[in-house]
């Protein structure tokens, strides 16, 4: 499971079920196992701005889901080579129009909930995945990550992963965040000209994570990722006041604990 954060109060620091395989004896026998915990992550104040600001973030995996009748649908003690389906959540901090002189005008967008699915399959030291999920409050509409991760162990407690990423949105997720209409473009002070974004691929880029096991069941994360903004987004007003280069860094520690809920 992955919990990807985009904007303010947000950020993209992906815990994933490839956390680093540390001893965990006590929590062999789980029927459920979940990664909890919070970090830092600097990044752009909005998505497209050339401001930077720091924001905590929450850390949450799941090495461990059972099904009954099914079996296990996430396990991180499986062999390296399998396909995984699992929860994908995502998180778009509020953007106010008073956030930066750039975006004066604008309407002030709500805080938005993402939820959806995930699938991966990883092939030893390589993972490839796509998560697809549905936008709640904020905006109601689609978003989809693609990913590839080039993984290493240099230490048994140890992990390092690097691959590049893309990001699509479809048209109310352009139009929310990326728009601008013509009312907003009205607004006495504003500096933006009408634009129509539509629906597409939004962000390429690519992204580092290094996981330390501190002790059997704590882990120290430390982040960090570069996105280039294109196609629609690029061309937004918004942008074009702010940075089409979007960088953040973060760390945060999380803590291992499992649990049965089904006898």
């Amino acid at each position: 499971m992955t919990f990807a954060l985009r904007t303010i109060s947000a950020a993209a620091l992906l815990l994933t079920v490839v956390a680093p395989a540390m001893a965990e004896d006590d929590l062999s026998t789980k029927q459920y196992v979940l990664d909890l915990g919070a970090g830092l992550m600097y990044q752009p104040k909005y998505p497209g701005a050339d401001e930077m600001i720091a924001v905590p973030f929450p850390l949450i995996s799941v090495g461990r889901f059972f099904i009954p009748g099914i079996g296990d649908m996430i396990d991180s003690d499986a062999p390296l080579r399998k396909f995984s389906v699992y929860p994908s959540f995502g998180f778009n901090g509020k953007r106010e129009s008073s956030d930066s002189n750039e975006i004066k005008g604008t309407d002030d967008v709500d805080w938005a909930l993402e939820l959806g699915i995930g699938m991966a399959y990883r092939y030893d030291w390589i993972r490839g995945f796509v998560e697809v999920r549905q936008g709640f409050n904020g905006y109601s509409g689609q978003v989809a990550d693609f990913g590839v991760d080039f993984i290493a162990n240099p230490t048994e407690d140890l992990q390092l992963m690097v691959g590049p990423r893309a990001s699509w949105g479809s048209a109310d997720y352009m139009k929310t965040y990326f728009g601008v209409s013509a009312k907003e473009a009205a607004v006495p002070g504003s500096i933006l000209d009408e634009f129509d974004a539509n629906p597409g691929f939004n962000r390429l880029g690519v992204a580092a994570t290094a996981s330390y096991g501190i002790t059997d069941n704590t882990t120290f994360h430390v982040r960090a990722g570069w996105d280039r903004l294109v196609g629609d987004a690029a061309d937004s007003p918004i942008v074009k006041e702010g940075s089409e280069d979007q960088y953040y860094v973060g760390a945060g520690i999380s803590y291992r604990f499992g649990f049965d809920l089904i006898d």
